[in-house]
């Protein structure tokens, strides 16, 4: 890898233009693997006009180039999958077996996908047999300022990177200074695979730095972000004054309604799916309702999952969850467990602390909470930690009220062997995915959600929509196109 404090401009790795290093953490250890800098206005204007000047070129190329290219960049990112996955677990601390299968897998997951919606894609279409002389025509929004989280960094950079180039967009991508590392890979990667110069670009930078130029630059015409729902509305507020679209992936508070009749498997499926990369995700089903009737069953199963669910250095191979990305995240999430226990939550697994004889890194126990009531901290806040908080619930209608009750609407899970009752859920839930039965969404199906979740979709031929603008034309002579 290059030099970690260089920027990727204009197909060139460059120094920053004023040097401000950050150390970056390594999270089992708490030492620095580390260093990068953090960008300027300087870099950032570097930047913003390498691609406004590659978009020009970019933006007129075939739909056969882009395939092309996206081909190339999938063969070699799967040539440096290895090194991808130890950069990503060293950076925020995901178990390295599933850095090489989830976090990873994810980045090739999309960027096939994406190559199939993009064979499937017309530019140009008609707007009907009534209009026989209109054309709708997609074309690339311009220079897309992109901003990704930690959590699942490479997951996020390919579900904006990869879309936007197959729209004819340019772009500037700042990854999170969190962890850095994986994005810096990613644009070796890029260069290795011959994106035109000034294509993509890569600038590190903090939220308040980088992120805020990005946001508010006159050069950039389209904003996509992935984070925090407090840093989206910052974002929006940033973007305004140019009028520039911004679409948003932000948190989630999941209910996973597990209903009497649900299989055998439900509570500690969605048990261990909560705990998942140490509960860092924002589609976590964080919030379990259960049936009146299995109620108690269900606290015990999901607490002895919590029991048996080992903790371990992300570097060790092995079924192990990680530790938090950061000290500021596991201050959060204790502070969060405390919180929970003051209102009165029914702690029956983990709690605060460190697991038994862990006494360096930012490691937690995986935590259970029964009787919680839906207005407890716990059960309205995304802890973004393996903190689960099970709810009692009387009917079906009782079950909907709960789960629409949060200002988000990301993702909601349902368990029932009833399809007709698991239809009826699917369309009350007010969130942009239903998961039902522990089935995943189909390759192409659109990531997003509602409210306070965001109003983005990336996937599929929906995320090519994001990074696209809609001209209609009339007149057309289709004898001449």
């Amino acid at each position: 890898m290059p030099d970690s404090r260089n920027f990727y401009i204009n197909g060139q790795w460059v120094a920053p233009a004023t040097a401000n290093d950050l150390d970056v953490i390594n999270p089992s250890t708490e030492e620095v693997c580390a260093t990068i800098s953090l960008g300027g206005q300087a870099d950032v204007d570097a930047a913003v006009a390498a691609a406004r000047a590659a978009f020009e070129t970019w933006s007129k190329s075939s739909k056969a180039e882009r395939l092309a290219l996206l081909h190339r960049v999938l063969e070699v990112y799967k040539a440096r999958a290895g090194d991808m996955a130890e950069a990503i677990s060293t950076e925020m601390g995901a178990p390295i077996d599933l850095a090489k299968t989830s976090q990873v897998g994810a980045g090739a997951f999309h960027i096939q996908n994406f190559i199939r919606a993009l064979e499937g894609f017309e530019f140009e279409q008609p707007l009907g047999d009534h209009a026989p002389n209109d054309r709708i025509i997609h074309e690339g929004v311009g220079v897309v300022g992109m901003i990704t989280p930690w959590n699942w960094p490479i997951n996020q950079v390919t579900l904006k990177v990869i879309p936007a180039i197959a729209a004819g967009c340019s772009m500037v991508l700042k990854p999170s200074e969190i962890a850095p590392l994986s994005g810096l890979l990613f644009a070796e990667i890029m260069d290795e695979a011959g994106v035109p110069a000034g294509v993509f670009n890569l600038v590190n930078g903090d939220g308040a730095g980088v992120g805020t130029m990005l946001t508010s630059h006159p050069g950039v015409d389209a904003i996509s972000f992935t984070g925090s729902t407090r840093a989206g509305i910052a974002i929006s507020k940033s973007a305004a004054d140019t009028l520039k679209p911004v679409h948003l992936e932000l948190g989630g508070k999941g209910a996973n309604v597990i209903f009497a009749d649900a299989d055998e498997k439900a509570v500690k499926r969605g048990a261990q799916h909560c705990f998942n990369n140490t509960g860092q995700s924002c589609n976590a089903p964080t919030r379990m309702l259960v049936e009146r009737s299995i109620y108690d069953s269900a606290v015990e199963i999901a607490a002895a999952t919590a029991e048996s669910t080992a903790t371990g250095m992300a570097a060790e191979p092995g079924r192990h969850i990680g530790p938090l990305v950061s000290q500021a995240q596991w201050d959060k999430v204790q502070g969060l467990i405390e919180k929970g226990m003051a209102e009165g939550a029914r702690l029956v697994a983990g709690g605060p602390g460190r697991p038994e004889g862990v006494n360096r890194g930012y490691f937690v126990r995986p935590t259970v909470f029964a009787d919680v009531s839906n207005d407890m901290t716990i059960a309205r806040e995304e802890i973004f930690g393996p903190v689960l908080s099970i709810i009692p619930f009387e009917d079906e209608e009782d079950a909907v009220r709960i789960a629409n009750d949060t200002e988000y609407g990301l993702t909601n899970y349902v368990q029932s062997q009833d399809g007709a009752k698991r239809n009826r859920m699917a369309r009350r839930l007010r969130s942009g995915m239903v998961e039902m039965n522990g089935q995943s969404r189909g390759a192409g199906a659109p990531f997003g959600g509602m409210k306070k979740s965001g109003n983005g979709r990336e996937g599929g031929v929906w995320g090519l929509m994001d990074f696209l603008e809609v001209k209609a034309v009339s007149g057309w002579s289709p004898e001449d196109a």
